[in-house]
């Protein structure tokens, strides 16, 4: 899998030159997602995509529903390429997990803006706010979604901290799930190979 900085049609690979890839490469791109993901509590996991993520996931669309032809692929490209982050930024893949499906139900009832809760607070600085569900809104007015998309929008300031060894703390201050970690170091210093 190439990393250009751009996801193009012309950068993804055939389907056939996919499959051989993914026998070889799935196991490092899995271990790349683990190491950008962190648990908040017992419920939410956030995601912190990358370009290969990004680029592993279209790649899997294009193989499970055997898209080859033009039209399909740029709709694949459009639906994903903007979680990859830009430089600025932290974007993720915000999970809210309930194993028991009456929990899962009446919690997504009392977790109503928790997306918007979600902040990352770089050592020194005020928090940062996730910007949630750009593309549409996942919540109704009975429950929130199982699934968000969040970015956290960084100044220089700390950006220039992220990238000299500064730590961070991912953290939800809803009312119903009040939770913060410190982000791992190895996470940290991945994440912060995402920013300019």
């Amino acid at each position: 899998m190439q990393l250009t900085g751009h996801i193009t049609p012309e950068s993804l690979m055939s389907l056939e030159a996919y499959a051989k890839w993914r026998k070889v490469h799935k196991p490092e791109v899995i271990a790349h997602r683990k190491l950008r993901s962190v648990q908040l509590g017992e419920h939410l996991n956030i995601q912190f995509e990358s370009e290969t993520t990004i680029r592993y996931q279209i790649q899997e669309m294009l193989r499970i529903e055997k898209i080859f032809e033009e039209d399909g692929i740029q709709g694949e490209i459009e639906a994903y390429a903007p979680l990859v982050p830009d430089g600025t930024n932290w974007k993720a893949t915000m999970l809210i997990e309930y194993i028991d499906v009456n929990e899962r139900k009446r919690e997504l009832a009392r977790l109503i803006g928790v997306e918007d809760r979600m902040f990352v607070e770089v050592e020194g600085y005020q928090r940062v706010y996730a910007i949630a569900d750009e593309d549409l809104d996942r919540e109704t007015e009975d429950k929130t979604s199982a699934v968000h998309f969040v970015r956290f929008e960084f100044t220089p300031a700390m950006i220039a901290a992220l990238k000299a060894g500064a730590g961070a703390k991912l953290g939800c201050d809803h009312m119903h799930y009040p939770a913060h970690v410190q982000i791992p170091l190895d996470t940290l210093a991945c994440l912060a190979g995402d920013l300019k």
